[in-house]
């Protein structure tokens, strides 16, 4: 009865009215500018380039306080990122936000949040290691580039305009519904189940120079990773079944080649 309800409810949304469905992918097409604004901060945040506010800069405070903080920032971003991911919030948020922009919305929350860590982020600028020899630590720069060229290729393999929100208003605006979910395996995600998730531990991770500020945002979004890639399969297996149980038993979680459940 509710997969009824929700086609007739998501066929009378493509039914909408064209200035609302106008409105729609305006709303989107916003909320993707926003979102890749925010990710190509980040990635200067995390490098500590180009950007005013890094992970290693901004006011000195008590140790306390910034653990405290930042770790409060964290949790929120996790928070939002899961919670709002989740099937049961789904339900009870389109009843309030139209499909159409129910992943919008959740990806321009995610990206205030994520802004807001960035520019709210205090250092704690003890170094934990640095590499002085130039062209080592020019390496492991270009290590670290290289897992965020792995989230962005990986975006794309399994579409990144509908994980950015984009798909859902053109389809809107169309008047189409959504296809139906496939399941597949391109390139990386032959190697490794998360590969969009391996790349962004490599990138947090691979730093010339790593201050304690830095190594607990390394530490605590690796663990929220690792949390949310258990909620996320449980996801996978609802909506796959034996495909995606006999995907986990042939392919590992982060590392290639090394099988694991």
């Amino acid at each position: 009865m509710d997969m009824i309800l929700e086609s007739d409810a998501a066929a009378a949304e493509t039914r909408g009215h064209p200035i609302g469905r106008l409105m729609a992918l305006l709303y989107g097409a916003a909320s993707y500018v926003a979102a890749f604004s925010t990710l190509l901060y980040t990635i200067g945040f995390v490098s500590s380039l180009m950007v005013p506010k890094t992970i290693d800069t901004g006011a000195a405070v008590p140790l306390a306080e910034a653990l405290v903080v930042d770790l409060l920032l964290i949790s929120l971003f996790a928070l939002q990122h899961s919670v709002m991911a989740r099937k049961p919030f789904k339900r009870w948020w389109t009843r309030y936000v139209p499909r159409s922009i129910e992943r919008s919305t959740y990806v321009l929350l995610a990206s205030l949040v994520l802004a807001g860590l960035c520019c709210q982020w205090r250092p704690i600028p003890a170094v934990v290691w640095q590499i002085d020899h130039p062209l080592v630590a020019t390496a492991v720069m270009a290590l670290s580039f290289a897992g965020w060229l792995i989230v962005l290729t990986s975006t794309f393999l399994i579409n990144h305009f509908e994980l950015f929100g984009v798909h859902q208003v053109v389809a809107n605006l169309a008047g189409r519904p959504m296809p139906a979910p496939r399941f597949r395996t391109p390139l990386f995600y032959a190697l490794v189940r998360h590969p969009l998730y391996l790349g962004l531990i490599i990138a947090f991770w691979a730093a010339p120079t790593m201050t304690a500020g830095h190594l607990l945002f390394a530490v605590a979004t690796t663990a929220y990773i690792l949390v949310g890639i258990a909620l996320e399969e449980r996801d996978l297996i609802d909506a796959f079944g034996d495909d995606y149980r006999r995907y986990r038993q042939r392919v590992s979680m982060l590392v290639p080649w090394r099988r694991s459940a």
